[in-house]
């Protein structure tokens, strides 16, 4: 029967469970009013409360994500909060653990903030890639932040102690309000544009999120990323970081921190010039210490006590190859002689005179046989042709008229039936020495 009872631990474990396989609450958007917070609790976890008029519920905040807050959390404070809801086992109670906080009234400010970040660190903005390194001996330096205040005063003063020779160039800056991120943009853009400045430094003190919102726009954001001069930013205090920031070629804590990345330190750059001065003075006194001990060593050498030193080996040399080649020569010319007498010997025996006079006779032999042999074709020709002479006259129609035949012809053309005939025409009768002209009277057909 006890089986069916649950123990308070293996209750609280099964809904602490539950709240943790939610989805809906691993992450929470929320929005009241901080009660019971300890300001006294700085360096450490953050436990208060959230309410509202009719409920409260208990929050824990870690020292990693509390450190990051932009803001002091007070008494009071209507926040919106980020984070996950969750039981704490040992009470039983369920909590919110805070991730992200900021005061309720500039949400919307921060949201578009985190937009328009994400926006441009996608476009590649913010990469370090297309930063610009700052000259490090500038001639002229635009400032563009507000004529009064601090921070002019700050920045002029930190670049006449450290680098006097240097000029500042202000342009009179609307820094805080609907009209400052036009006058900022604009400004950069002109400054930019007399491309006889070697470092631009944006800046202004200290304020809220709203006072700093001018450098968040994305109007000044693309005039820094276009801008050719080098751009250092210095907005607000060392924990705020405005877009501009992100996208300056260097960002500075404080205006006189970017007067300082801006310049050198004279004296110091004078004491290192005078360093580098002995330094390159002592190498030089040590390489011409070197050489004349090394011109002293090679002046103490065999080859200018005995400069004939150095040929002797060559000499000898030029003698054993001069050997060489003779030796090389009378080979080549005994091979030479060889070769000769054996072609002389192989030409004679290649004699053609013996060969021309027996062509010759065999010539005369051919052309005799040629000679017989057209004696013998023309005989045999003449034979032939006056036995076709002979063959044409006993064909010969002439030789038959004269046996006493001949042929009749009508309108030039020859008859050879009677059915080509008619009474009463017109014929022509040839015969062996001539021919008569004769009418039809009569035509018998034999059967």
């Amino acid at each position: 029967m006890n089986e069916q009872y649950l123990t308070i631990s293996q209750l609280t474990k099964y809904v602490k469970r539950k709240f943790d396989n939610d989805p809906y609450m691993e992450r929470v958007f929320l929005t009241g009013e901080i009660s019971n917070f300890n300001r006294n609790r700085k360096n450490s976890h953050q436990y208060f409360s959230l309410k509202d008029e009719q409920a409260k519920i208990s929050a824990v905040m870690f020292y990693g994500d509390f450190k990051k807050l932009k803001f002091q959390p007070e008494e009071g404070m209507s926040v919106l909060v980020i984070g996950r809801v969750s039981v704490y086992e040992r009470t039983g109670s369920y909590q919110i653990y805070i991730e992200h906080m900021e005061p309720d009234g500039i949400g919307a400010l921060y949201q578009a903030y985190e937009e328009s970040k994400k926006r441009l660190s996608a476009e590649g903005v913010f990469d370090q890639s297309r930063k610009q390194s700052l000259p490090r001996f500038p001639k002229r330096i635009g400032v563009i932040t507000s004529r009064s205040g601090a921070v002019i005063r700050d920045i002029i003063t930190t670049v006449n102690r450290r680098f006097p020779s240097v000029q500042l160039v202000l342009f009179p800056t609307l820094v805080q309000g609907e009209k400052a991120a036009g006058s900022i943009a604009e400004n950069i853009q002109a400054a930019d544009a007399k491309n006889n400045l070697d470092i631009l430094i944006v800046a202004r003190g200290g304020g809220s999120f709203e006072d700093l919102w001018p450098f968040n726009e994305e109007v000044v954001v693309r005039a820094i990323e276009a801008a050719n001069t080098p751009v250092i930013s210095s907005v607000g205090h060392e924990t705020d970081t405005t877009l501009s920031d992100l996208t300056a070629d260097v960002r500075a804590a404080t205006p006189t921190a970017a007067a300082e990345l801006a310049v050198p330190v004279l004296s110091d750059e004078l004491i290192k010039i005078e360093q580098q001065e002995h330094r390159l003075f002592r190498s030089y006194k040590n390489q011409i210490s070197a050489l004349k001990e090394r011109l002293e060593r090679i002046e103490r050498s065999y080859i200018f006590r005995q400069p004939q030193r150095l040929y002797e080996g060559y000499s000898q040399n030029v003698d054993q190859l001069q050997q060489q080649l003779i030796q090389v020569m009378k080979e080549k010319i005994l091979l030479l002689n060889q070769d000769s007498n054996l072609l002389t010997q192989r030409l004679k025996a290649l004699d053609p005179t013996q060969s021309i006079e027996l062509y010759k006779r065999n010539v005369e032999q051919l052309e005799k046989q040629l000679l017989r042999a057209q004696k013998q074709i023309v005989q045999q020709s003449d034979k032939q042709l006056t036995y076709y002479i002979q063959s044409l006259e006993h064909l010969s129609p002439l030789k038959i008229l004269g046996r006493g035949y001949s042929y009749v012809r009508k309108d030039n053309q020859v008859i050879k039936t009677t059915k080509s005939l008619s009474v009463s025409d017109k014929i022509s009768v040839q015969m062996s020495e001539g021919s008569f002209t004769a009418e039809i009277t009569d035509i018998e057909k034999e059967n």
